[in-house]
């Protein structure tokens, strides 16, 4: 069975890629990855944080102040926190080159069109094969209009492809007007690779110490319809290939994903509940099911039921919103 995808100008051996996670700060468990039979890794992400101030200014900055309100304190990291800093992050990505034979894709967080862009060159030198963006913004400015928050994303895309030669993903967020468009422009800016979707942090109350909570909330396999459902309206319209995060916990759902268009299909929820190797168990389900099914590669599967193909393309669009309504019946 010829499972391999071609993603970010890299020929893959599988769609099942790692995306950034905690998982991906240790080099042993990148190498357990790849015995595990993961084509390919997204580092955890640096952040721009982490590159605009010194440690020392960066610690000093986020604390003071903190006196004068109490939950102040809450809302920032301590230095301690980031696990790698900038020059720790290039040496990773070194170790990582040296010992594994997998691409290795660097991921960047930021919001800004500062010097932390520049950073993407030395990622570059220290030889990552491609680079993830992912830009984190939640607007709250009630005067910024939607057409600025897109123009920064646009900007800082192409100011990283300026100093990079190496592919550049962009991850997106779902909370665009019309996410087609913003997609369409983003290819435009040369995006080669589209991630959909970044899962953006959501606080909690807690109500007995009445304070703001974070935690991370992992993915359910619920959460999976909602980039199957982007990636395949978006299938033939736009270059860049697409690729599918979130929800993704079985080889079936894997195969959903391949079939509405992705080129790979990233886990990382699965792996922190489950352990690296379930990996393995994925990719036995997906070569269960083709050869059941008799395929003969993932490439004759891609796209097979994305919306520009699919026999009823309404079934991705608001038709089919109303008729699941009118016949939904309570038990």
């Amino acid at each position: 069975m010829d499972l391999s995808t071609n993603y970010l100008g890299l020929k893959l051996r599988t769609p099942l890629v790692p995306s950034a996670g905690p998982l991906c700060e240790e080099l042993d468990n990148i190498k357990k990855m790849e015995d595990a039979g993961a084509s390919a890794v997204v580092l955890h992400s640096l952040f721009e944080e982490q590159l605009s101030l010194e440690a020392y200014e960066l610690d000093r900055s986020l604390t003071q102040g903190t006196e004068s309100f109490a939950e102040a304190q809450t809302y920032f990291p301590e230095m301690q926190s980031f696990r790698l800093g900038p020059e720790d992050y290039l040496e990773h990505i070194s170790k990582a080159k040296e010992s594994v034979g997998i691409p290795i894709i660097a991921s960047l967080n930021g919001v800004s069109d500062g010097g932390w862009i520049d950073y993407s060159k030395k990622i570059q030198e220290a030889g990552a094969d491609a680079l993830e963006l992912n830009i984190y913004y939640i607007p709250t400015d009630m005067e910024m209009t939607g057409e600025q928050v897109e123009d920064k994303y646009i900007s800082i895309l192409k100011a990283v492809k300026e100093v990079v030669n190496i592919p550049v993903a962009v991850k997106l967020s779902p909370f665009f007007s019309n996410i087609a468009n913003m997609a369409g422009k983003l290819d435009r800016a040369g995006a080669n690779a589209l991630v959909l979707f970044n899962r953006f942090y959501q606080p909690e109350i807690n109500l007995e110490e009445l304070e703001v909570e974070h935690n991370v909330l992992l993915s359910t396999p619920q959460a999976r319809r909602l980039p199957m459902r982007w990636i395949a309206i978006l299938y033939g319209k736009v270059e860049a290939d697409l690729a599918a995060t979130s929800g993704i916990h079985t080889g079936k759902d894997a195969l959903k994903m391949l079939m509405v268009g992705s080129k790979v299909t990233m886990l990382c929820s699965v792996l922190l509940k489950q352990g690296i190797d379930k990996m393995k168990e994925i990719e036995t389900e997906i070569v269960e099911w083709l050869e059941e099914h008799e395929y003969e590669s993932v490439e004759q599967l891609q796209g097979s039921l994305s919306q520009k193909k699919c026999p009823e393309p309404s079934a991705y669009e608001r038709a089919q919103y109303m008729k699941i309504l009118k016949t939904f019946h309570i038990a």
